[in-house]
C-alpha cells in the first residue's frame, strides 16, 4: 500500500470514530479494529488520548503513574460549575473515582462484603432467585430476557446485600436502568443532565431514610456496616455514605444485567458453540469469560497522566486523560486468535472487562457466579431458547455501558 493510501485509511479510521452513531452503537467493534490499525495511541481532537491495544490498556490501568483525577477532568468536561449539579457532587465521592489515600479507605470499608469466601456463602441464595425467575416465564414459551431475568436477577441479589426491605424494592423497578450517559465521556445534554440529578435526588431522599432505620434497627447487612462506619465519624462522611451507597446499588447490578443479556445474545447466535455448552456445562466458567471479552459490559475507563509518561514511543503529557478502550482491547489480534469468533472453550481467556489494578472491579467474583449459575439453569431448565429477532437487536444508546434494552426469546 502507498504511503498516501495509508494517509488516506487512517483518516477514515479516525474520522468515522463517533462513538453516537446507530452503526457503532450496534457493533462498535469493526470501528475499534480500524482505530487500533490505524493509530493504536490516538490523540482525539477533543482533547484525549484514546487507547485500543490490549498490552497499552493493561499497562495504563495498572500503572501508578496514571490516576483517575475526577474533578479536573469533570470541570474540563461539563464546566466550572459542574459539581453545582447534585448528581456530579456525589460522583466527587464515589470510592470508583477516588485516588490514593481517600479510595484506600473508602475500599476498605467495604472489601469484606466481596470477598470470594462470602461470595460462596451468597452461592444458595442466588441459585434460588435463579429458579424461581426461570419458574415464573418456564411456561409462557417466550419472555423478554432482560425485564424478565437479567435485570431482576442481580437487582435482587444486590438489594440482598446492602439490605434494602423486599418492600422498598418496586422503588428501583422504575427508572433504574438510567441511560448510562452520566459516566460516558462526551458531554450531557441539558435534558440528560436534569434527568441525572433527579435520579441521584430521589436515590438520596430513599438511601437517607434507609440510613436512619439502620441506626434504630441495625441488620446483618453492607449498608448498617457502612452506616456504623459513618457513624464512628473518622472512617465516613455522610455524603460519602450517601455515594457509595448509591455506586454499590448501581454498579452491583448494572454491569451484571448487561453480561447476562450480552452473553445470552451471543450464546444464541453460536448454535455450535452453545451446543458445546449444553454437551460439558464444566465449560461454563470459562464460556463466562469469553462472553466478557466477546461484548463487554463496560467499554471503556479512564485514566489521567501524574507525570509524562512514554508508551511505545508515544509521550502522554503530565495532566492529559486517557481512554482506555476496553471492549477493544478484548478483540486485539495480538492477543487472542479471531478475536470476532465466540468461542465458550476459548484458551487463556484474561478479558479486561474487570478493569485493572487498584480500581479493579469489586464485585468481580460476584458477577461471574451470578453468571455462572444462571447460564447452568438456563441451559438445563430451558434448552431451546432462541432468539425471537435476531437481526434487530435493541441496544442501549451509550457508549460506556453496553447492553440490550429488551432480548425476546422463546
Amino acid at each position: 500500500m502507498s504511503e498516501q493510501a495509508v494517509d488516506v485509511a487512517q483518516n477514515t479510521a479516525l474520522t468515522d470514530f463517533n462513538p453516537f452513531s446507530p452503526d457503532f452503537v450496534r457493533n462498535p467493534y469493526p470501528y475499534y479494529h480500524r482505530l487500533r490499525a490505524a493509530e493504536p495511541l490516538h490523540k482525539s481532537p477533543m482533547g484525549f488520548w484514546v487507547a485500543s491495544r490490549n498490552k497499552d490498556v493493561a499497562l495504563i490501568l495498572r500503572d501508578r503513574r496514571f490516576g483517575k483525577g475526577f474533578e479536573q477532568r469533570t470541570i474540563r468536561r461539563v464546566g466550572e460549575d459542574a459539581f453545582d449539579h447534585p448528581a456530579y457532587a456525589s460522583m466527587r465521592h464515589w470510592m470508583l473515582v477516588q485516588d490514593p489515600p481517600d479510595h484506600t479507605r473508602l475500599r476498605g470499608l467495604v472489601t469484606k462484603a466481596f470477598t470470594a469466601r462470602r461470595v460462596e456463602e451468597w452461592r444458595p441464595r442466588i441459585e434460588r432467585a435463579v429458579g424461581e425467575l426461570i419458574d415464573k416465564v418456564a411456561d409462557k414459551g417466550s419472555m423478554d430476557f432482560i425485564k424478565e431475568f437479567a435485570y431482576p436477577l442481580p437487582v435482587n441479589v444486590i438489594c440482598d446485600i446492602l439490605g434494602i426491605p423486599a418492600q422498598d424494592r418496586a422503588t428501583f423497578q422504575v427508572g433504574a436502568r438510567q441511560s448510562g450517559r452520566l459516566i460516558d465521556p462526551t458531554p450531557l445534554s441539558t435534558e440528560e443532565l436534569e434527568e441525572s440529578d433527579r435520579g441521584f435526588l430521589e436515590q438520596e431522599a430513599y438511601f437517607k431514610d434507609l440510613f436512619e432505620r439502620r441506626r434504630k434497627e441495625p441488620q446483618d447487612d453492607l449498608t448498617t456496616h457502612l452506616v456504623q462506619a459513618e457513624e464512628a465519624g473518622d472512617r465516613l462522611t455522610t455524603d460519602e455514605l450517601v455515594a457509595n451507597v448509591i455506586l454499590l446499588f448501581g454498579a452491583g447490578h448494572e454491569t451484571t444485567v448487561n453480561l447476562l443479556g450480552n452473553g445470552l445474545f451471543a450464546l444464541l447466535q453460536a448454535p455450535e458453540e452453545l451446543a458445546k455448552l449444553q454437551a460439558d456445562p464444566s465449560l461454563i466458567p470459562n464460556a463466562v469469560e469469553e462472553m466478557l471479552r466477546f461484548d463487554s459490559s463496560v467499554q471503556l475507563t479512564g485514566r489521567m497522566a501524574f507525570e509524562d509518561v512514554e508508551i511505545d514511543g508515544v509521550t502522554i503529557a503530565k495532566d492529559d486523560y486517557i481512554l482506555c478502550l476496553l471492549g477493544a482491547a478484548n478483540r486485539d489480534p495480538e492477543t487472542y486468535q479471531e478475536p470476532d469468533a465466540f468461542q465458550v472453550d476459548r484458551p487463556e481467556v484474561k478479558p479486561q472487562s474487570f478493569g485493572g489494578g487498584i480500581h479493579f472491579c469489586l464485585g468481580a467474583q460476584l458477577a461471574r457466579v451470578e453468571a455462572e449459575i444462571a447460564f447452568r439453569a438456563l441451559l438445563a431448565r430451558l434448552p431451546g431458547l432462541r432468539l425471537e429477532d435476531p437481526d434487530n437487536p435493541d441496544w442501549r444508546p451509550t457508549f460506556t455501558l453496553r447492553g440490550l434494552m429488551s432480548l425476546p426469546v422463546a
